[in-house]
């Protein structure tokens, strides 16, 4: 960063003949300095751009009790019993997306258990009650509700949400998030390493595994308790949902493309309800480097379908290749599959033309409300 004074200025461009600093400098009709312009660094720049979106970034907590203690006292040789004492933790991370209604985004892995009671934090402690919790089956994300109105007087304030859709490898990514379960707010940078990533996240605590595509990928340093923060842009626009980390592997992080949240809030602003269509597939993603080498089509090549799904009911099976979903091609898609039936809404019906053995076949399938 080059910061000059008057002064200081005018010494460097006598001694050490720097005039370029003179397109810096202003300076009267008779050449006497009278003032300067500051050139502010890059740093500069992104401490400015977190001050204005950290108060939006907040800490999601679960408050609950421990289950009760039965031990054998040795000192009165009888067993007793403790009731279990309350505790509150930080689990993960979260952003306010719309202050008005107090709307908070964070991961759906961060707020899975039903019967807890999960709070809100903002950057200086206010803590809200979470209300109601939309949870989305579809990809990795939930929205709380909170009561904006909980403390008169607090200020709430919320972030600017990007286009996800212009984003290309390179260019520059900012996490934010509960680092660990403990260090809020802290702040990493990196670059976008990849786009339209699929991959297969583990959820140790409900042991499942689930397959979420059209992941943005970033070497933004991501840790647990990150999940649910926000990916930024250097303009300070939210551009991702933090998701996932690679267990084996370092600088590999991935985060939901902030479209998908943008979809469901438009989709409630206009009916009053957090719906998106369901179809009810896993499956991964056959490349044209895949499909030449295993003479498939490109498509979707189907590793489960859930029961009692719309894609159970239209008679979709396991090593069925989907190749068009609503006459647009699978391959194409950015975010494959998942993008192709998040254009779409509960209750319509759909085209899909799959690969099944040697035969083409073609299906109907009535899309349903993501439970």
């Amino acid at each position: 960063m080059i910061a000059t004074s008057s002064v200081g200025g005018a010494i460097l461009d006598r001694v050490y003949n720097w005039s370029f600093l003179d397109k810096y400098i202003v300076r009267d009709a008779g050449g006497v300095v009278v003032g300067e312009t500051r050139i502010i660094s890059e740093d500069d720049s992104l401490s400015t751009m977190l001050e204005n979106v950290g108060p939006a970034v907040v800490t999601v907590a679960v408050k609950g009790t421990r289950p009760d203690r039965v031990f054998f006292d040795w000192n009165s040789f009888g067993v007793k019993q403790e009731k279990g004492e309350e505790f509150q933790q930080d689990i993960g991370s979260g952003f306010i997306v719309d202050a008005k209604n107090g709307f908070v985004v964070t991961n759906r892995h961060v707020v899975g258990q039903d019967g807890l009671e999960y709070k809100v934090i903002t950057i200086e402690g206010t803590e809200y009650k979470v209300q109601n919790i939309y949870r989305d089956q579809v990809n990795d994300m939930a929205i709380l509700k909170i009561d904006v109105n909980e403390f008169p007087g607090k200020k709430v304030t919320q972030v600017t949400m990007g286009d996800s859709d212009k984003l290309k490898v390179g260019q520059k990514a900012i996490a934010i998030g509960t680092a660990l379960g403990e260090f809020r707010n802290t702040v990493t940078t990196g670059v976008i390493s990849g786009l339209g990533r699929g991959i297969s996240a583990t959820d140790f605590f409900a042991g499942v595994v689930e397959k979420i595509d059209g992941l943005i990928q970033t070497d933004a340093a991501i840790n647990p308790g990150n999940s649910g923060g926000p990916l930024l842009d250097t303009k300070g626009e939210v551009i991702g949902v933090n998701t996932a980390v690679a267990g084996d592997g370092q600088g590999v992080g991935f985060a939901l493309p902030i479209n998908v949240i943008k979809e469901v809030l438009t989709n409630f602003n206009s009916t009053g309800q957090f719906e998106r269509a369901y179809f009810g597939v896993k499956y991964k993603l056959v490349d044209k480097q895949t499909a030449v080498m295993n003479d498939l089509p490109q498509g979707a090549f189907v590793v489960e379908v859930v029961k009692d799904s719309p894609a159970e009911k239209a008679g979709i099976l396991v090593e069925d290749v989907i190749v068009k979903f609503g006459g647009e091609k699978v391959a194409e898609a950015k975010g494959g599959l998942g993008e192709l039936v998040s254009k779409h809404k509960a209750g319509e019906k759909i085209s899909v033309e799959l690969w099944r053995g040697e035969d083409t076949k073609i299906v109907s399938v009535t899309l349903e409300v993501s439970k």
